[in-house]
Formats: C-alpha cells, structure tokens, sequence
C-alpha cells in the first residue's frame, strides 16, 4: 500500500510538471489518502503486536 501512495505521489508531481494542475490534485489526494490509510494499520499493527507479545 506504501508503494501504491508512492507511486501516486511521483504521477502527481510528474502530472504537475506538465501543467495536468486538476490531475495532480486527484493524484495527490489518493496518494495522501493511501498514504494514511497506510499509517492508521501500521500503528493498529504495533499495538496488536505489543499486546500479543505481552
């Protein structure tokens, strides 16, 4: 899911480069979205992980 956020990212700033301005707003917004959906299972994961280990 980080190289999919990744990936929108560089396809937004790629997109802005060539003057795409509203495809490089949708672009970045799933790449903001993906990137803290990313961020809220990977500290769901931590937590689960400290509470098994427990």
């Amino acid at each position: 899911m980080l190289s999919s956020a990744l990936a929108f990212l560089i396809f937004a700033l790629v997109a802005a480069l060539l003057g795409f301005w509203g495809l490089a707003g949708t672009a970045a917004t799933i790449a903001k979205v993906l990137f803290f959906v990313f961020l809220v299972l990977f500290v769901i994961r931590l937590l689960f992980r400290t509470v098994r280990d427990v």
